[in-house]
C-alpha cells in the first residue's frame, strides 16, 4: 500500500500486504511486516541452542537453521518490496517444507539415498524455475499442497504418542496454524475495508508471529518423536514453568 515517505529501494515490484509502505523509515517499506519476523529467528535459534546442546540428530539443527533463514529472507521482502526479495523468501519456504517431508517420512524410508537425493534435486529444480518464472497463485497452491503431503505423517506421530505434553505441542501447533491461517486471510481479502479502519491490526504481521511459535512446537513435538524412536527417554519440560522444549537421556555407552 502507498505510504509516505520516499523509498529507498525504488519502485515496488513485488507483492504488496494490507500495510502502507514507508512510514516510519524510508529503508523499511513494511515496517510491522518486518519487524514481526524478529520473534520467528529467536525462537529458531533458542531450538538450534537445544538441539546442540543435547547433540540431536544434525537434521534438527539444519531445520532451526532454514527457519531463522526464512524469517531472514522474509524480513529482506517485506522491508524491500522487491521481486528478487521475494523470491529469497519463497523459495526457502520450499526448502524448508521438503526438510520437514524428509524428517517426518525418512525414518521408514527403506532406500535411504533415494529420499534425501530426490528432495535435493526437487528443491534445486525448483530454484530454478522460480528464478526464471513469477509463479503467482501456482506457487501458492504448490506449497499449500506441500504442507498437506505432511499432515498424514504428523497426525499419525500424535496418535502414537502417548504422553500428554507431546501431544499438548501437536495441538499448540495445530492452534497457531489455524489462527495464522486466519490473520493471513483477513489480511488478504479484506484490506480495502481494513484500510478503512481507524487501527489496522496488522493481519500479516501477526501470522509471522505466530508461524514463528507454530514452527518451534512443530520443531519441538518432532524432536520429542525421534527422541522416542531412538530409545533417548524424551520429557517435556517448561524453561520457567511456561516455555516447551525436549529434554532427553541418552544411554550410556557400554
Amino acid at each position: 500500500m502507498e505510504g509516505g515517505l520516499s523509498s529507498f529501494w525504488g519502485p515496488v515490484t513485488a507483492a504488496e500486504w494490507c500495510e502502507k509502505n514507508y512510514v516510519y523509515s524510508s529503508y523499511i517499506a513494511e515496517f510491522f511486516n518486518t519487524i514481526s519476523n524478529v520473534p520467528c529467528i529467536l525462537l529458531a535459534l533458542i531450538g538450534l541452542i537445544n538441539a546442540l546442546r543435547q547433540r540431536f540428530e544434525k537434521r534438527f539443527s539444519v531445520l532451526h537453521v532454514s527457519n531463522m533463514i526464512l524469517a531472514i529472507g522474509s524480513m529482506l521482502y517485506h522491508a524491500t518490496l522487491q521481486h528478487m526479495q521475494q523470491q529469497g523468501d519463497e523459495t526457502p519456504m520450499v526448502w524448508e517444507m521438503l526438510l520437514y517431508f524428509y524428517i517426518l517420512y525418512s525414518p521408514d524410508w527403506h532406500y535411504r539415498s533415494t529420499m534425501p537425493t530426490f528432495l535435493f534435486l526437487y528443491g534445486v529444480g525448483f530454484a530454478m524455475a522460480h528464478a526464471l518464472l513469477r509463479f503467482g497463485i501456482g506457487f501458492k497452491v504448490h506449497y499449500v499442497i506441500l504442507c498437506l503431503l505432511c499432515i498424514p505423517r504428523m497426525y499419525k506421530y500424535y496418535i502414537y504418542t502417548e504422553d500428554a505434553s507431546a501431544k499438548r505441542l501437536a495441538k499448540l501447533y495445530v492452534a497457531t496454524l489455524f489462527l495464522g491461517s486466519i490473520c493471513w486471510l483477513a489480511d488478504r481479502l479484506f484490506c480495502k475495508e481494513i484500510s478503512g479502519w481507524y487501527f489496522n491490526p496488522q493481519g500479516h504481521a501477526l501470522w509471522h508471529v505466530l508461524m514463528g511459535f507454530n514452527s518451534y512446537f512443530a520443531n519441538t513435538f518432532l524432536m520429542f518423536c525421534r527422541a522416542q524412536q531412538r530409545e533417548w527417554d524424551p520429557k517435556v519440560v517448561h524453561f520457567l514453568g511456561f516455555f516447551p522444549y525436549v529434554k532427553i537421556q541418552k544411554p550410556k555407552s557400554p
